[in-house]
């Protein structure tokens, strides 16, 4: 099995990538009171050190009251936790390794297991997290304009910071996917509607103000997924026609790369094709697409979080899709959460040393 086609460089704005493998956004909830600190800069720097292509960095949530629900998950805002990231892109580059942050709001969630809930409510555009679940306010429309200047500012001090590119999180749920789903998105002013497309409205404003301050030069991905942490067969898209009338608005918008995430990557998204997500995106809207979900080992992410172990699996299914054109970039999660070393043991081919994965990496940041 030959990887080599994994190993070209993909270059894009100011994104010059030496190989074609992202580290995947993973919570990890090791920076208290938001800040990150020396520890999660050296598990990064570590990734770059193995030949990461791209690493995004976990969920990292912008200058709102209630935009997480974890205390020890990062921000990306203020003096002290903005420093913290200035350590992080630095030592990362020293590695040789590019990066971006992932900028997120959570919308509205369930309560912590730690009991920690933040100083004003949850807010998101109904106040529901799904169907039925209601834990928070409903934005007023000067809420949702805050929010929408909160993203551009966390994207311009990613790109002040010296970041090679922001991911938006549009996916799983979180806010902005709450106001793509007709669920949890009952407004009717211009940022509800019965359509995908009345609801992408929010989406459309955070890309072009993102745009606006980082300019046209920067690279912006923003991730999105059909499915939702509560409803895995959940679809916003029913066939592509739906799928081009969600994602091309936002690619026009100023999205540079769309990450598709799924659970199994080699899963057909539709009937009468065995396109992916990621697949499918690509050929609606032309534009650069990520594939991601349950890459080289033999179980699923949300699978992990119920402590099933997984085992390294062969990469030939992904290497036919990649050389077919699907996508440009793969994710990788789980593999590179247990193993900094992991894109160069695939380089090397040394996949007898493959690592798998135990709920136990959930707990630390490994840095070997």
């Amino acid at each position: 099995m030959s990887t080599n086609n994994l190993f070209s460089p993909f270059n894009l704005k100011t994104l010059n990538l030496k190989n074609r493998i992202v580290m995947a956004p993973m919570t990890r909830s090791f920076s208290p009171n938001g800040i990150p600190t020396d520890e999660v800069a050296s598990y990064y720097q570590k990734r770059a050190e193995g030949e990461v292509g791209l690493i995004l960095s976990e969920g990292t949530v912008i200058d709102r009251p209630s935009s997480s629900n974890d205390a020890n998950v990062p921000h990306f805002h203020g003096d002290a936790a903005l420093k913290g990231w200035k350590n992080v892109i630095d030592e990362v580059h020293a590695a040789g390794g590019q990066m971006g942050p992932q900028i997120w709001h959570m919308g509205i969630m369930d309560n912590h297991h730690s009991g920690w809930i933040p100083p004003v409510p949850f807010e998101g555009p109904s106040g529901l997290n799904r169907p039925d679940f209601r834990n928070g306010v409903a934005m007023t429309e000067k809420d949702i304009e805050d929010t929408i200047l909160a993203f551009g500012k966390a994207a311009a001090d990613a790109k002040r910071l010296g970041f090679d590119t922001i991911e938006i999180h549009g996916a799983h749920g979180y806010l902005i996917d709450q106001f793509f789903r007709a669920e949890t998105n009952l407004r009717t002013d211009i940022y509800g509607g019965k359509t995908l497309p009345e609801r992408n409205r929010f989406a459309i404003e955070v890309v072009k103000e993102i745009r606006k301050q980082v300019g046209e030069d920067f690279a912006v991905i923003m991730r999105f997924s059909q499915f939702k942490p509560s409803d895995y067969n959940y679809k916003l898209a029913k066939n592509p026609q739906e799928l081009e009338a969600w994602l091309t608005p936002l690619v026009d918008a100023g999205v540079d790369i769309l990450h598709c995430s799924q659970r199994r990557f080699w899963e057909p998204e539709f009937e009468d094709s065995d396109l992916n997500f990621a697949g499918w995106a690509k050929k609606v809207t032309g534009a650069p697409t990520i594939t991601v979900g349950s890459v080289g080992l033999s179980g699923d992410f949300f699978g992990a979080f119920a402590g099933e172990s997984s085992e390294p699996t062969s990469l030939e299914e992904l290497n036919r899709r990649f050389d077919r054109g699907d996508f440009d970039l793969v994710a990788v999660g789980r593999p590179l959460l247990s193993d900094p070393n992991w894109v160069a043991k695939i380089k090397a081919g040394k996949t007898d040393q493959l690592k798998g994965f135990s709920k136990e990496a959930l707990g630390q940041l490994v840095l070997e």
